[in-house]
């Protein structure tokens, strides 16, 4: 491609961009109909003990496996949070295989201690940092059980002593 047709080009993929920002290759993300909530939260609520449950929505509604309730003031929570903070290995390893993004709490509770340490060691804050519910890094390694009891170690000689952080 010449530079006046790179120009030309950029010219015109700008110009989509200012006019339409949220198209994709797919399609637009507008074309796509949200979840209902009530779902999400049944999903979510599945999620920090009902295996089965979790098992068919997610067969139904795949995409449920990437979504967040919100319990109000920003209190927002995923199928895999819930399993995290209520130390359900089951169904947290079962979402991790689907695809599921697990965050630094769930990976306490698997007892992912090389994991935990090293995203410590790069974002030392994060040991202050609270997960749904306001429930701490502490509450994840007590939720863990023997697995985790390395990591909660760890997080008390650390200093931490809170469970959990009220959320404002």
């Amino acid at each position: 491609m010449n530079r006046k047709n790179f120009l030309i080009n950029s010219a015109a993929g700008a110009t989509a961009l200012v006019i339409d920002p949220f198209k994709t290759i797919a399609g637009s993300v507008n074309d796509i109909e949200p979840y209902k909530l009530d779902i999400v939260k049944q999903f979510v609520i599945a999620g920090h003990g009902k295996p089965d449950e979790v098992k068919q929505m997610l067969e139904d509604y795949p995409n449920l496996l990437y979504c967040r309730y919100d319990w109000g003031n920003g209190d927002f929570e995923e199928a895999i949070e819930g399993a995290g903070h209520v130390g359900n290995k089951e169904i947290a390893r079962y979402l991790i295989e689907k695809g599921a993004r697990p965050n630094i709490f769930v990976l306490t509770m698997l007892g992912e201690i090389q994991i935990v340490k090293a995203i410590l060691e790069k974002y030392p804050s994060l040991l202050n940092a609270k997960g749904a519910h306001g429930l701490t890094l502490l509450h994840h390694a007590k939720a863990g059980g023997e697995s985790s009891n390395e990591l909660l170690s760890f997080f008390e000689e650390k200093g931490l002593k809170e469970m959990q952080i009220k959320i404002k």
